[in-house]
């Protein structure tokens, strides 16, 4: 069996897609990449360098390595361009095989989240014309988020953004990871492209089950782009404000309702949202 690198392995969703990959292979075919190794050691996994900035590291530590999955970084939306790059010719320089690489779904335009959209869909373009095999990934909005928010809203007694009465796909870290790990390793899925996410809900039916699982009694409220986008930046300065706001913008326009793929890629469907919160509702007891 050849190896399998997963990049960012030291973040939540690399280190989820770890897990997930050495179930379907043994550890030991199974590296991780990390900016900083120590932090991913805990994964049972050999661990290599993997800072993005450093194309001769990446190209290092991808020797012996057949399939790479590559994380989205979190840089300014210019600056993770090159950083991918990076990684598809370290790949390439390494003779890596295939790479399978983490997207987002959203606005393409028209929001502050866009710029960050429009970065992924160059490195989807980058990834494509890379010579290499590939597939894709566009993942939906992560709902733990809105669970690791609880105390706060308990606090506000609401859910209160802009996202309005429009439907969101929504997904976890755990649920993406099942569907990567065998993008990583079954060859069907080779040349697509996914929407990765579970049942589209809004933003009542997100307070509904939060309700179900914690025993509180939030409300949804909607505001207005402009409100929210004052709100969050008041909370979480300009940069992370401004494209929070245009994230809920974008679910508000629809951006965040398409077809999932979820099925396709993983072997099964996704997990539905009355499991998901029904077991927090168990872990809360």
């Amino acid at each position: 069996m050849n190896q399998i690198a997963v990049t960012a392995a030291s973040g939540q969703l690399g280190a989820e897609i770890v897990r997930a990959t050495v179930e379907i292979v043994r550890a030991d075919n199974v590296v991780g990449l990390a900016r900083t190794p120590s932090k991913a050691e805990s994964l049972g996994v050999e661990i290599r360098p993997g800072d993005y900035e450093s194309r001769s590291d990446l190209a290092s530590s991808l020797q012996g390595v057949d399939t790479v999955l590559l994380v989205s970084g979190m840089d300014a939306p210019d600056k993770r361009i090159g950083q991918h790059r990076n990684v598809i010719q370290a790949a390439k320089q390494a003779g890596v095989r295939k790479i399978v690489y983490t997207s987002i779904q959203g606005a393409e335009e028209g929001t502050a989240f866009s710029p960050i959209v429009q970065s992924n869909r160059q490195t989807e373009a980058d990834v494509r014309g890379s010579g290499l095999l590939w597939a894709i990934g566009r993942n939906g909005i992560y709902i733990e988020p809105d669970v690791d928010y609880i105390e706060t809203y308990k606090q506000r007694g609401e859910i209160a953004n802009c996202a309005g009465d429009a439907l969101c796909g929504y997904t976890t870290r755990g649920e993406l990871a099942v569907a990567y790990a065998r993008m990583l390793t079954q060859s069907q899925h080779d040349g697509q492209t996914y929407n990765l996410h579970g049942e589209a809900i809004t933003q009542q039916q997100l307070a509904d089950y939060l309700n179900s699982a914690f025993g509180t009694d939030l409300k949804s409220r909607g505001m207005s782009v402009a409100e929210y986008r004052e709100e969050r930046i008041a909370e979480l300065g300009d940069f992370l404000g401004n494209v929070i706001a245009g994230i809920y913008e974008g679910i508000r326009n629809g951006a965040a309702n398409n077809k999932s793929d979820f099925e396709t890629a993983a072997g099964r469907p996704h997990q539905s949202w009355g499991d998901y919160f029904g077991r927090l509702a168990e872990d809360e007891g």
